[in-house]
């Protein structure tokens, strides 16, 4: 991956927090087995690397869970895929209920991390936008855009948080050596709060003023993507609940990757982290081909030349564009 987005050696001094619900008791563990693996500088607790905190920042850990379990050991890996010299800390809401969600997003703010990624989300609805504040830090945050195909979720549809998109990366004998198609199930469109408007009003997330498709009225997901296709799938190491390597996909890869390109940057530290990339889409892989679903306007389902919605201005190269 990082040959594929031209990714530098860099981020030492920074951190990459990971939000996830539930406990995996083995992820240091298995962290160390991954990074062996690919000849990466150890991860751990002793040298400062690595941290593993509740929603309120301590070590009274939740329950734990396998299914989220192997989400945390996939979010800690991509990010030591990305930033093997990054910080890693790992902050575990209570559960997945929102509320916790957001008291553990608040405390990885708190704690000082450069980038936040979320790889997970809920249906757009309105309902939660009384909870975007949270997610307004001042720093770069990430959600992934979905695995369902075409329609939206939350918290990527905050119009401050970098939805991130989902595409298919298969290697070839290009000048760059890889190719990219926007990946079926990736998440996009135009946010709706969960209700189509009325009298033309719009219950869905206001459009930034940084995002100018002519399309949609309200914001529009994705803003960037990276590999989440499972027929192009990462490996991952976890055996809490698996025995050992296994291969995953879905937009919960890409989010991590884009908020380690975001804090190798530099410039993770702004509160429309989003604007970024909508500065300088020339510093990214345009992704041309593929869709999500059918949809009116094409692009907001259709990878297209310039911005779409499934590979939003499309995925890395180097970290001009963060």
């Amino acid at each position: 991956m990082q040959d594929a987005y031209n990714i530098p050696a860099a981020g030492s001094g920074k951190t990459v927090a990971i939000v996830d619900a539930f406990d995996n008791p083995n992820v240091e563990a298995d962290l160390a087995n991954y990074r062996k693996e690919y000849g990466l500088p150890a991860c751990t607790t002793a040298n400062g690397c690595f941290r593993k905190v509740d929603q309120n920042g301590g070590t009274n850990y939740p329950a734990g869970d396998t299914g989220w379990g192997a989400e945390i050991s996939l979010d800690v890996d991509m990010v030591s895929a990305i930033c093997p010299n990054c910080n890693i800390l790992l902050v575990e809401a209570n559960s997945n209920g929102i509320g916790d969600l957001v008291a553990a997003e608040q405390q990885a703010a708190a704690l000082g991390a450069d980038a936040i990624s979320n790889s997970w989300g809920a249906s757009d609805n309105f309902a939660l936008y009384s909870y975007d504040s949270a997610f307004e830090p001042g720093i770069a945050v990430t959600a992934s855009s979905g695995d369902s195909g075409y329609g939206n979720l939350w918290p990527s549809v905050i119009p401050n948080v970098v939805s991130v998109g989902g595409t298919t990366l298969t290697a070839d004998a290009s000048a760059r050596g890889w190719s990219e198609q926007a990946w079926s199930g990736a998440g996009s469109g135009c946010s709706d709060g969960g209700f189509p408007p009325i009298f033309g009003i719009s219950f869905g997330e206001p459009k930034p003023a940084w995002q100018h498709d002519s399309g949609c009225s309200a914001r529009t997901t994705a803003d960037v993507s990276a590999v989440a296709d499972p027929a192009t799938a990462v490996a991952v190491y976890d055996t809490y609940g698996y025995s050992g390597w296994v291969a995953f996909g879905g937009t919960s890869v890409a989010a991590p990757i884009i908020a380690s390109v975001y804090a190798m940057a530099g410039h993770s530290h702004t509160s429309t982290a989003p604007a970024l990339p909508y500065a300088k889409p020339g510093n990214l892989f345009d992704v041309v081909g593929g869709s999500n679903g059918s949809c009116t306007p094409k692009y907001l389902c259709t990878a297209v030349a310039g911005y779409d919605g499934p590979t939003g201005l499309g995925t890395p190269n180097g970290l001009g564009a963060f």
